[in-house]
């Protein structure tokens, strides 16, 4: 019924009866006024008026679950839609209720007070500004197949960067998205599973949009959609771009149990340079020959060639600096 009163507001640039829009839905008047006082608690700016009805001041930078709701034309992801204004950790809740959702639950937050990127690292949120994003995945697949969810994700994420900034966003293995070598992208995947199969996987995500203050170390590392064509994009916008996308390679996968591992590699920053790795406690410095389609990079130093299952990475640069 919310959804319903929204959108009819929305789709009329003049005032409109309260009588209108109950005769429309067919119900009382009562009923509209109940929905209208709850879409303003949500910051909707609805003008009221004794003898002309309600209408809805317009703002394209609303960001709630009605209006991801609006535009999401998934099949499967984002069917379930769990929004907070504000949120310690999406992934923290998401795995509160991964085993009592169905599978492409989504959590989404306004803002995120705690959010975390590989080893535990604090994922430095501006409010207001990002997108905060965990998504709840139930694939039939073992546990060492997990990276390539991770893989297809990185992909999905760079078509979608590349398609708000207009730049051609790369992936820095194992999961960060740069665009001009500036980080404006993580992934997080945390995995509940058995011997024999996954529970669950979620999927958090974190994406740089209208961020517009980088400070200290930041500064030089880290960017954003906003820093890069300088206005403001919907936020609703971009989760759904990355949905829409991520969900066609996710549902092939779950048919072929199969990834495109070119594509893949075309987008891997890593691929042909100098990296330094830090690997079981001891550093490797070598050229990235490959990545093998369970996600494994493949260093070849001096010595030998090594898999790599998982690192900290930095990328040698044309000055010599590991960054």
């Amino acid at each position: 019924m919310l959804s319903k009163v929204l959108e009819i507001l929305a789709n009329s640039d003049d005032f409109i009866s309260g009588e209108d829009i109950a005769k429309s839905l067919n119900v009382t008047r009562a009923s509209i006024w109940k929905n209208i006082s709850k879409l303003k608690s949500m910051g909707y700016n609805i003008l009221s008026s004794t003898n002309k009805g309600y209408k809805l001041i317009k703002d394209n930078n609303k960001y709630n679950k009605l209006e991801v709701e609006k535009i999401l034309k998934t099949k499967i992801l984002g069917k379930e839609i769990y929004f907070f204004d504000e949120i310690d950790s999406t992934n923290n809740y998401a795995k509160v209720i991964a085993t009592s959702v169905s599978e492409g639950a989504i959590i989404l937050a306004n803002n995120q007070t705690n959010g975390r990127g590989r080893f535990d690292r604090n994922w430095v949120c501006e409010k207001n500004s990002g997108v905060f994003l965990s998504l709840i995945l139930k694939p039939c697949i073992d546990i060492f197949s997990v990276s390539n969810i991770t893989m297809m994700a990185s992909v999905s994420l760079c078509n979608t960067i590349s398609f708000f900034t207009g730049e051609k966003a790369m992936i820095k293995w194992p999961n960060d998205i740069l665009v001009n070598n500036k980080k404006i992208c993580g992934v997080l995947t945390e995995v509940s599973a058995q011997m024999d199969k996954i529970d669950y996987i979620v999927l958090g995500i974190g994406i740089n949009v209208n961020n517009k203050n980088f400070e200290g170390e930041l500064l030089n590392k880290a960017t954003s959609i906003y820093k890069q064509i300088n206005k403001n994009v919907n936020r609703q916008e971009v989760v759904s771009y990355f949905l829409n996308d991520f969900e066609n390679n996710y549902i092939t996968y779950k048919n072929t149990f199969d990834i495109n591992i070119s594509e893949y590699k075309k987008l891997c920053i890593n691929i042909d340079r100098q990296v330094k790795v830090v690997y079981k406690g001891k550093e490797i410095i070598g050229k990235v020959v490959d990545v093998c389609k369970d996600g494994n990079l493949i260093i070849k130093t001096e010595n030998d060639t090594i898999k790599i299952v998982s690192g900290e990475v930095s990328l040698r640069t044309s000055s010599g600096e590991y960054i």
